[in-house]
């Protein structure tokens, strides 16, 4: 199986959990989208939910295959979070945001009763860090920005390229919130929960990648099967 079909089989399994009169959350990205793909048949088969989607670009896909959304606004509680992640550490621990849409993503979530990270086996890992953690911050004194999270980094050991994303080829990404990310390379976080404080304190940064506590359980797709995996 492809890595595609892989995260489609794992996005098939997390649907098992959704139920008919079902509040859910939709997440961002290739393996989020296979998600929101396979809802929709089950949406046109008679099921019955209402979304919130976690970005514009999850927006206008679920809206061009017919599921009913609203606001996180209008509904301000959900069930359900489904959604991918660029790393699974242990204890459920995650990296997100490789696609950008980190805060949207982190709020959504933290209004979901639960959260199921859907993922091909490849993203788990034994500790976070080989994929650049995506910091959001404000555009304005984003350098000084840089400046406290590089020193925040020195003071727990951490270091590695601090890139604007975009910014080598001119053309730099900004989030749907008008916002620019910052992707840290660190390759090895030892100690995720203190580095999502520190960088909680920093004043410019809006939001990171690190979900900590926040999913529920990831189903897992591998060449064998799909597995779930529950966090302790």
């Amino acid at each position: 199986m492809s890595t595609d079909d892989l995260k489609r089989e794992a996005a098939r399994a997390a649907l098992r959990h959704v139920e008919d009169g079902m509040r859910l959350g939709l997440g961002t990205g290739s393996t989020a989208e296979h998600f929101v793909d396979l809802l929709a048949e089950r949406v046109r088969g008679g099921l019955k939910v209402t979304c919130v989607s976690s970005s514009e670009r999850t927006q206008a896909q679920a809206e061009r295959l017919g599921i009913s959304l609203t606001t996180l606004d209008a509904m301000p509680e959900l069930d359900l979070y489904v959604d991918g992640a660029d790393e699974i550490g242990p204890g459920l621990s995650l990296i997100k945001g490789g696609g950008g849409a980190l805060l949207r993503e982190k709020i959504v979530a933290s209004a979901a009763r639960r959260m199921i990270v859907i993922a091909d086996e490849s993203k788990l890992v034994p500790v976070l860090g080989a994929f650049p953690l995506p910091i959001e911050v404000v555009p304005f004194g984003l350098e000084a920005t840089r400046i406290a999270i590089v020193r925040l980094a020195g003071r727990l050991g951490l270091s590695g390229l601090m890139l604007v994303r975009g910014a080598t080829n001119g053309h730099v990404f900004v989030t749907d919130g008008g916002h620019r990310i910052l992707d840290c390379h660190f390759s090895h976080i030892d100690n995720p929960a203190e580095l999502a404080a520190g960088l909680t304190a920093i004043p410019g940064v809006v939001e990171h990648g690190l979900f900590l506590g926040l999913a529920s359980a990831a189903c897992v797709a591998g060449p064998g099967g799909v597995r779930v995996i529950d966090r302790a």
